[in-house]
């Protein structure tokens, strides 16, 4: 598999910025962009977490009117456009998935082996967006640390989830993550 060629990859970031811009002046043809370019990823995102077809239907749906509305506060240069966009979709996934009466059984490492058998959205993302900068930083921190920002942000399980599932309690894995986040920010505005 051959790598991605950057000049078309920068390309297409700036044309989703571009649409993203334009859809925070409610142009409806750049919304439709918006839509065109990213839905599959967002399902995808949806999917992983919610593990049901339908709630990522219904969640996909939320996040395009959530990105409607809130397009105008969208800023380049504070997160790449894909960045900004799987936020929103992760957030009101897990939303969803907090929602539902049904408890997760499934271990951490499920996550990865959940419907989609297509190149994980981690991967994508890191891959695609940061160009390696934000899998460096995340290599760069402790281990414990960045196997629950792993799971928490690409994989959309809860600070309960991942305690569980690492056997330590909840204030420790908060703890874990947000000291992570710390370092992992540190690392990403020394290399900005």
């Amino acid at each position: 598999m051959s790598s991605p060629d950057p000049s078309s990859a920068n390309a297409a970031r700036a044309a989703l910025v571009e649409a993203l811009i334009r859809t925070g002046d409610a142009d409806r043809d750049a919304f439709r962009a918006v839509y065109q370019l990213t839905s599959a990823k967002l399902f995808g995102i949806c999917l992983r977490i919610c593990e049901d077809r339908q709630g990522a239907e219904d969640v996909l749906h939320d996040v395009y009117l959530t990105i409607w509305h809130r397009a105008a506060t969208y800023r380049p240069e504070r997160a790449s456009p894909i960045a900004w966009l799987a936020t929103i979709a992760r957030n009101r996934a897990i939303d969803w998935r907090r929602r539902q009466t049904r408890a997760r059984a499934a271990p951490v490492e499920a996550a990865d082996a959940l419907a989609d058998p297509a190149r994980a959205q981690d991967e994508t993302l890191i891959a695609d967006e940061l160009h390696g900068r934000l899998h460096g930083c995340l290599e760069a921190i402790e281990p414990r640390q960045r196997s629950a920002i792993r799971s928490a942000f690409f994989g959309g399980l809860t600070y309960a989830e991942l305690a569980l599932a690492q056997a330590v309690p909840l204030g420790t894995m908060k703890s874990w993550v947000r000291r992570g986040l710390l370092a992992l920010r540190g690392c990403l505005d020394a290399a900005a």
